[in-house]
């Protein structure tokens, strides 16, 4: 994998799941004859006065002018994501307070293919994204014009998605004539545990080592303060270890496929692997820690992907039950309560070593990172640090170590706005802002 490759695979198309095209062609169609005219009417209905199409007095002297007059009542920036199958908006002030935050999710789009599928994300993007800025702005309490700036989601993520977002926001940058800032996603996902610090009264200290880990990324990175931008919240990262195949949360989805478990997998194991005991399920298979020539940060997931699969082609007594649940998911009877009484205690004993073997590596690798870089901080985000274990484990193996770790909360684990919007405020304030020529990236190297 190339510097910058967090996805896995090719032109945006997530690994192991289905459909082949990027969508550029729906975004473009789509783009021509229903974003521009989507942002036309949300203007329209939302501006009291109307808008002057253009950008007023160039956008070098809208930054200033921003600065300038939004410092006093905080600059307001509106954020939006669409590089996979969220799509959302939201209303940040400073960088630090959440005003709203929006998110249409597509899970029930997708479930039936068992992972994202390019082009049905894009052309669902392009009938959300509308009425999702509208309502982020309602839930703020804000006119367009009140806001200082449009942050948008550049990459990394699936192409077509991603051109949805930025086309609308840029768009939206020029007929209000504020300016337009370009956020890597995964610099999002570093402010999302910021976020969630300050709304707790705390600052987390800098430098120190973050572990994004989701269904698209597993990556380490060691996070500085950017120099000469201490208060901005711009930051300087380093990348330490990545994963060398699936991203963990790609483990989650098609373990839990296999075992009949529905889609996306991560929530349900997490509480199948809790329900697990050693009193009511021993563990009919060990896995030990995956070893990583190279780059000892690195991680590895396929492997124990496959293993979990031979154990189950090698014993058929799983057969019967993974049917059954495989027809209680396609009839919609997906929830915990119904699926925990259709798992014996093997599959919750195999369901939790493969989550011990998960976490053990995630931990240890990141705790590693942190010894090795002399940090006294641990950041976690992305989708998959929702997982309990995962949380419990860090917590105890940071607190014996005098180590403060930070989470984003639930909601701002998994793909949000309002970490967007956050991590454009950095850029926003020193004026590094895009112009109409920014485009989406399928691979989008961070720091």
């Amino acid at each position: 994998m190339g510097e910058g490759e967090e996805l896995n695979g090719n032109e945006g198309q997530l690994p192991g799941r289905r459909g082949g095209a990027n969508g550029r062609d729906v975004v473009t169609e789509g783009a021509k004859d229903g974003v521009k005219d989507g942002v036309k009417h949300g203007v329209k209905d939302g501006v009291k006065d109307g808008v002057k199409h253009g950008v007023k007095d160039g956008v070098k002297d809208g930054v200033k002018d921003g600065v300038k007059d939004g410092v006093k009542d905080g600059v307001k920036i509106l954020g939006i994501e669409s590089s996979c199958d969220e799509t959302a908006a939201a209303v940040v002030v400073d960088g630090r307070k959440i005003l709203s935050s929006v998110v249409a999710s597509q899970i029930d789009i997708h479930r039936k293919y068992g992972g994202v599928v390019p082009e049905l994300a894009s052309r669902e993007h392009l009938r959300q994204i509308v009425p999702v800025v509208r309502e982020a702005l309602a839930q703020a309490g804000l006119q367009f014009e009140e806001l200082d700036a449009i942050a948008v989601t550049q990459g990394p993520g699936l192409v077509g998605s991603l051109l949805v977002g930025i086309t609308y926001g840029k768009t939206l940058a020029s007929a209000l004539g504020k300016p337009l800032v370009a956020v890597n996603h995964l610099d999002g996902h570093v402010h999302a545990a910021f976020l969630e610090a300050y709304q707790n009264e705390k600052v987390p200290r800098l430098p120190a080592v973050c572990l994004i880990v989701s269904g698209g990324h597993t990556v380490l990175y060691e996070v500085k303060n950017d120099a000469g931008s201490s208060d901005s919240g711009a930051f300087a990262y380093r990348k330490l270890g990545q994963t060398r195949d699936d991203a963990a949360g790609e483990a989650y989805d098609k373990v839990a496929k296999l075992l009949g478990l529905g889609y996306p997998g991560g929530p349900i194991l997490d509480r199948l692997a809790a329900a697990a005991t050693p009193g009511n399920a021993k563990a009919p298979a060990k896995f030990g820690p995956t070893k990583t020539r190279g780059n000892a940060l690195d991680f590895s997931f396929s492997g124990l992907k496959t293993a979990v699969l031979y154990h189950v082609r090698e014993h058929p007594e799983y057969t019967d039950e993974i049917r059954k649940r495989e027809e209680a998911v396609a009839a919609g009877r997906r929830a915990y309560a119904e699926l925990l009484p259709m798992c014996s205690a093997e599959t919750l004993g195999l369901v939790r070593e493969f989550q011990n073997a998960v976490v053990r590596d995630l931990v240890e690798r990141t705790m590693m990172a942190a010894e090795e870089c002399e940090v006294q901080t641990i950041l976690v985000s992305g989708g998959v640090s929702a997982n309990s274990q995962l949380r419990a484990v860090f917590a105890e193996r940071a607190r014996a170590k005098g180590l403060e770790v930070f989470f984003p909360d639930r909601a701002l684990s998994t793909d949000n706005a309002a970490m967007i919007a956050a991590a454009a405020y950095g850029d926003f304030v020193r004026g590094r802002v895009a112009d109409a020529s920014l485009n989406a990236k399928a691979s989008l190297p961070l720091g």
